[in-house]
């Protein structure tokens, strides 16, 4: 296809990357809505909105490359994100917004030039919710009087943003401080703005009325004022409630548990509502009307369930039962040797005693008993049977042996039960007999050091030995830090600890040892055991791409971080399956590999594999010559222009990423389609010098279709191949000069950029970019603007500075970035030249004020500049504005010419240019010489003709 959609127009400009490189500079604008918008107040924006609606923001961005936008929000909750994260494209959209959601969003733009761009706007959240009314009454008797007064206190309160105001009335009548004697209005006062109270002294029968109290935020943001009433009379009172169940309720597992709450009294009727602790209810639970079922209960519904109920009129009533679920759990003993001999044995003719402990709810219901060989147990003087305190070891018995003898050998039972049954009984078994001998640990010799790899499953191993065996429990040794269950010790009945899918943050030292439980209560034994993890190199860079030309040098470099055993490790350089070079790691952690020319055959996947006897790492190389992808220019002037009534043009530019890592590039695949079709139309770009880094190629796409977007890949060739594509999306719109992100060109000289204006070097000096004064007024006080054009000590202007070493005549001059005009169409009609108004706002003060000129510098009239204004001499001290029409026929440059007067208090500064689609509104000030329109020249001087011919016929 040819000329499908464009014609090949390709301005090389030739600047350096610094003019078409800028940092990023960010806008916040809004839509969705918004009911009120603070602009600038100082530097914070406020964005006023009310709840439930849609916040729409969109932050516009400048800057090349491209800038990648994030979205963030603070001045909330600490945890607070947008929906869980930052978001990171430049619209941000919530709908049904919240009031938690309000706070400062910051828009940040960031393209790796300078520091990230930074804006900020304030989301206010507007709101107002129903207004509360509680009653709360004082009754207080006087002493040595006989009477009661009686005081009542109505407070309104209602949730809102911005601060409520509240007003009062009693049936239609409006209630003021001041208006009845026996009413008081007032705020709290640590509750200024939150609630509004009013107080009825000593209660007459004319204050039992409906008392309305309304809120109201003024009606900001369309949000209406609310009411709420309340009847006060002579009923008024606060609930009460009886709870017809027991306190506590004691319950087996699975039984069915039935919690009836009634009211019993109350004005207005209160309502009801159950809570569990600080917990919610269990969710079989079953609330019908006032009663509360929980069927099938077990251990993890027990609690304090209270049955709460409120009227707004004095405090909630409430009433609370405790709901215990029995339970037997955790049987375990201990067998402690005389307690008065340092002994770990038990001996005949010394005392044993047998300990056994049970977990018990509730422990008041905790029973023991005793079988010796399976027959009952009673206490007699040799063998004492006790119970300790359950507040210094709850649900623990005893059974102590006085003068143990052979005939004393058996097994003993503990058995635990509940007084009132229903739940299994537990029983723990202990044999004492000759063979009952403390513990000891040992490891086994083949499992300490224990060495694997990681990634397996080991099992860490203690031998017990000894009769009753103990639970083994098991931490590490080697520092503080929790086991794999997130405990400090792990239990295990077999004396070993299995550990899955082993880590080498598992490797060191773990300690086993015996525990009192189930076994001896002696010093406890405890052993050590080692545990080694192997694991393969851990190496940098994983994977690096290189992209590099044919011929040239480059070397591959391959770094191990960490690896065990890191003593000696082999190295292995490959091409894809060809095998480069091998060697050893001795004292070194890394190996370089060097390629003198780089050949054709020498492109593909570099690989380095590091090896230890665990495995390998490996460091991957792709070395490719495919170009870095373009990034396309989106702060173009007059992007978009319209020849026909059914077609438009759009002017495409871009930047090439790193044009010198790779090959020349020799042309640009240009690929373009509809949005939403399938078909892409494709056509080749030639290039015909080196490009440069930073230098800015256009395309100019014609014929496209009203109103259709469409979407635009671009892809470099080099004699590699093709390169890396980027992509962007083009739309239409009707503006003349459309650009989303710039709608004319202006430039107040704020950033140090100045808007990619350049100097001439062919002149004898430079305009310089300052603010505030241009100099010290103790050398030149009577020149030079004291502020920019808006009156800002600290906006920036440019200005030519006069002093010495300048003489009469030197010249400075200012040029603006290139502008260029819409191509003749395809059909060869010409197409009307447009008329551009260019203004600027000038300071010309002082009594050495030499010349400002104005010239149009076109492309097609190389080494000529045509002048369109011009003035001299002093102006005042204040800015003025200029504005001129021109007509350029093909791209374009102003230049600003400033020319030195005849003595140093002569400083002309310029500020605020613009360049704009269309005629200037205003006609120049009449002390401004204008020479772009000979026309209206010609004008002037008929209608001066006209008025000295009138005056000579008076005469």
């Amino acid at each position: 296809m040819v000329n499908k959609y464009g014609s090949i127009w390709v301005e090389k400009f030739n600047l350096k990357y610094a003019k078409w490189q800028s940092p990023p500079n960010v806008r916040i604008i809004h839509s969705g809505h918004a009911c009120n918008i603070e602009e600038e107040r100082y530097t914070e924006r406020v964005y006023t909105i009310r709840e439930g609606e849609t916040l729409k923001l969109t932050c516009l961005v400048l800057g090349h490359p491209r800038p990648q936008i994030r979205w963030t929000k603070t001045a909330g909750s600490a945890t607070d994100r947008i929906q869980d994260s930052s978001v990171f494209n430049e619209t941000l959209r919530i709908t049904r917004i919240q009031r938690h959601q309000g706070g400062r969003y910051y828009c940040k733009a960031e393209n790796g030039l300078g520091t990230p761009a930074i804006k900020s706007i304030r989301v206010d959240v507007y709101y107002l919710d129903d207004p509360v009314v509680t009653v709360h009454q004082s009754i207080g008797e006087a002493k040595e009087q006989f009477y009661y007064e009686r005081t009542v206190f109505l407070r309104c309160a209602a949730n809102s943003n911005p601060p409520v105001r509240y007003s009062w009335r009693r049936g239609r009548e409006f209630l003021s401080q001041g208006s009845d004697k026996g009413v008081e209005i007032y705020e709290p006062f640590f509750t200024q703005g939150e609630t509004k109270i009013l107080k009825l002294k000593n209660l007459r029968p004319q204050d039992y009325a409906n008392y309305t109290c309304t809120a109201s935020v003024r009606n900001v943001c369309g949000i209406p004022d609310k009411s709420v009433l309340f009847r006060l009379t002579n009923k008024t009172a606060s609930p009460t409630i009886k709870l017809l169940v027991e306190d506590p309720i004691v319950a087996n597992p699975g039984q069915t548990v039935i919690l009836v709450c009634i009211i019993s009294g109350g004005e207005p009727t209160p309502t009801l509502m159950w809570v569990r602790n600080t917990e919610e209810l269990p969710k079989k639970s079953i609330l019908k009307s006032e009663t509360l079922t929980i069927p099938a209960i077990s251990t993890e519904d027990a609690g304090v369930y209270s049955c709460v109920a409120s009227n707004n009129v004095g405090n909630p009533a409430k009433k609370s039962t405790n709901i215990v679920v029995r339970a037997l759990k955790k049987g375990r003993f201990w067998i402690t040797p005389d307690p008065y001999h340092n002994d770990d044995n038990i001996q005949i003719g010394r005392e044993v005693k047998i300990s056994c402990q049970v977990e018990a709810t509730p422990p008041e219901e905790l029973m023991f008993s005793w079988l010796k060989n399976g027959r009952p147990l009673r206490s007699s003087e040799r063998m004492v049977i006790t119970q300790t305190d359950p507040d210094v070891a709850p649900g623990a018995t005893n059974l102590d042996i006085i003068d143990l003898k052979f005939t004393d050998f058996g097994t003993y039972t503990c058995v635990a039960s509940l007084k009132n049954g229903g739940i299994p009984e537990i029983s723990i078994d202990v044999n004492i007999s000759s063979t009952t001998v403390p513990p000891n640990l040992t490891v086994p010799r083949e499992k300490s050091p224990l060495v694997t790899q990681e990634g397996d499953t080991v099992d860490l191993q203690c031998l017990v030995s000894g009769k009753p065996k103990p639970i083994i429990l098991w931490s590490r040794a080697d520092k503080e830090a929790p086991m794999l269950d997130g405990n400090m010790q792990t239990e295990s009945y077999d004396g070993v600890l299995r550990i899955v899918n082993v880590s080498r943050e598992m490797a060191g030292t773990y300690r086993c040892q015996t525990s009192q439980y189930n076994g001896f209560n002696v010093k406890p034994r405890e052993a050590i055991v080692e545990l080694i993890v192997l694991y393969p190199p851990t190496v940098e860079p994983v994977y690096t791409e290189i992209r590099q030309g044919l011929g040239r040098p480059f070397s591959l470099s391959c770094r191990v971080l960490r690896a065990h055993p890191s003593k000696v490790l082999d190295y292995e350089w490959k091409l894809g399956t060809r095998l480069l070079t091998v060697g050893q790691l001795d004292t070194r952690d890394e190996t370089e590999y060097h390629v003198r020319a780089l050949n054709r055959e020498g492109y593909g996947a570099y690989t380095c594999d590091i090896k230890n006897e665990a495995g390998a790492g490996r460091c991957t190389f792709l070395v490719t010559g495919k170009a870095y992808a373009p990034e396309f220019y989106y702060d173009t002037y007059s992007i978009l222009w319209q020849n026909k009534p059914r077609v438009y043009g759009f002017k495409l530019q871009w930047t090439q990423m790193n044009p010198n890592a790779v090959d020349r590039i020799m042309a640009y695949r240009l690929g373009i389609k509809q949005t939403g079709h399938q078909r892409w139309w494709e056509q080749e770009i030639p290039t015909e010098d080196n490009i440069q880094k930073g230098e800015l190629l256009t395309y100019n796409l014609t014929e496209l279709i009203k109103p259709e977007a469409y979407q635009v890949r671009l892809t470099p060739i080099t004699r590699f191949g093709e390169g890396d594509s980027t992509e962007r999306i083009i739309r239409y719109s009707g503006k003349k000069n459309h650009n989303p992100y710039l709608r004319k060109f202006h430039c107040a000289f704020e950033e140090d950029t100045i808007c990619m204006f350049t100097q001439d070097k062919t002149e004898e000096f430079d305009w310089t970019r300052h603010s505030a004064a241009t100099r010290d007024t103790k050398y030149t006080p009577n020149t030079g603007p004291s502020s920019d054009r808006t009156g800002s000590k600290q906006g920036f202007y440019m200005y030519i500075e006069t002093s010495r070493p300048r003489l009469e005549g030197d010249k400075a001059r200012l040029l603006t970035p290139s502008f260029n005009l819409a191509p003749k169409n395809p059909y060869g009609n010409v197409v009307t030249n447009p008329t551009y108004c260019f203004s600027f706002f000038y300071h010309m003060y002082g009594k050495h004020i030499g010349t400002l000129n104005v010239y149009l510098r076109q492309k097609s009239q190389t080494g000529q500049d045509t002048s369109v204004w011009t003035l001299s001499g002093n102006q005042g001290d204040r800015w003025r504005q200029a504005r001129v029409n021109i007509n350029p026929t093909s791209s374009f440059q102003m230049v600003l010419e400033g020319i030195r007067g005849t003595g140093i208090e002569g400083d002309i500064a310029v500020d605020d240019v613009t360049i704009e689609e269309g005629e200037c509104r205003d006609p120049p000030p009449s002390n401004i010489r204008s020479l772009a329109s000979p026309t209206a020249m010609h004008i002037w001087q008929l209608c001066l003709t006209l008025l000295l011919v009138l005056v000579g016929l008076r005469r």
